[in-house]
């Protein structure tokens, strides 16, 4: 499991360890992993990581382009640059260049009922702390 804080809202996340096993070990090497999370551009409502040209070494693997609220996607770069996308709500993952897959490999599993807010202080209020994190075991 995977804590993740945007500002002062907490969610639990599992990680995608069988659909996308390539992306959850690199990400794993980056905990804790902070950043900064935007409103996407494109892709409707999901808030948005730019990274750049930053590179996790891993490929395509359990793509989609239509991901629901609480699915994060790694895009590994190639047509657009590299990002994380973290849905809030409907999305359609594209770029300037159109519609982009991403590597679905975190869904949210406990604290859902804030993604809207989460989504709407990114809208409305700018860029918000993300930190991913190990879960505490009990």
């Amino acid at each position: 499991m995977l804590t993740i804080r945007v500002g002062d809202l907490d969610f639990q996340a599992r990680f995608e360890e069988e659909l996308a096993p390539h992306t959850v070990a690199a990400f794993r090497e980056l905990l804790p992993y902070r950043q900064k999370l935007i409103q996407a551009r494109w892709s409707g409502e999901s808030g948005w990581i730019p990274l750049g040209d930053f590179t996790l070494g891993v490929g395509v693997e359990n793509a989609t382009s239509y991901p629901a609220a609480g699915e994060i996607l790694f895009y590994p770069g190639g047509f657009s640059e590299t990002e994380i996308l973290f849905p809030y709500g409907r999305t359609c993952f594209a770029s300037t260049l159109g519609q982009l897959a991403g590597n679905h490999f975190l869904t949210i599993v406990e604290g859902n009922a804030q993604l809207k807010e989460a989504g709407r202080r990114i809208a409305w209020e700018g860029a918000q702390d993300i930190v991913f994190e190990a879960a505490a075991t009990p």
